[in-house]
């Protein structure tokens, strides 16, 4: 077992609808603990900054538009390969895909509103939470 942390996105569709608790349900029952969390609003520009990775592909343009149109979660996460269980209890990126009782399958709208993002990699997940969060509001 590795302890792991990864960045969690409680996304503009599932604030919307109020769904953060049940999101977070999702997220303690298969192991995982919050030890940072937000709130937030991002700017246009944040928003880019933080998807740059996508900038070349044809969504990118709509993604940022989404995770601007209204407030979005943030959340560290720890646990035992957090990264990788937390990708599974997201579920397909396609919420047609996921698997009955994911988070996507349960509470997405689309696959673009899908409710969450989770890193998908060690390296990602640093530069994802240092995106979000400063070391002291992280509380293991």
């Amino acid at each position: 077992m590795s302890i792991e942390r990864t960045l969690s996105i409680i996304k503009p569709d599932a604030t919307r609808r109020n769904l953060t608790g049940a999101v977070c349900s999702y997220l303690e029952k298969a192991g995982l603990r919050i030890i940072a969390q937000k709130r937030t609003l991002l700017t246009r520009a944040q928003a880019e900054d933080f998807y740059d990775v996508h900038s070349e592909r044809p969504f990118y343009n709509d993604l940022c538009i989404f995770m601007s149109s209204a407030p979005i979660v943030v959340q560290t996460l720890e646990g035992d390969n957090a990264i990788a269980k937390n990708r599974e209890i997201m579920g397909a990126t396609n919420p047609k895909n996921a698997d009955i009782g994911t988070i996507r399958h349960d509470f997405a709208e689309s696959i673009e509103a899908n409710s969450v993002h989770g890193s998908d990699s060690l390296e990602n997940a640093k530069r994802e939470i240092n995106f979000f969060f400063s070391e002291i509001e992280i509380v293991g």
